[in-house]
């Protein structure tokens, strides 16, 4: 399983959907992608299956950043909760 990102825009945010699993391979092709200001990004995390450690801490810093997490599975908001101690 690898990691499917899709993008597309509403109102004023770009949204990005990721489905599948992401791990440290992926943080690297989704900073690429986001450009800007990370208030304006949605990140839909509804069909992520998997994440790894790397995955968790991009996420985690991405919402301290400003960025919106819709969706996000309960595992890996537990683990971002736990990264914060």
């Amino acid at each position: 399983m690898t990691l499917r990102i899709e993008r597309s825009v509403r109102q004023s945010f770009t949204v990005f959907t990721l489905s599948g699993r992401m791990d440290a391979e992926h943080v690297l092709e989704l900073k690429e992608l986001f450009d800007g200001d990370y208030r304006k990004i949605i990140l839909d995390l509804r069909e992520l299956r998997l994440a790894d450690r790397d995955a968790v801490r991009f996420l985690k810093g991405c919402e301290d950043d400003g960025m919106k997490l819709q969706s996000c599975p309960a595992y890996v908001r537990e683990w971002m909760d736990r990264e914060k101690d």
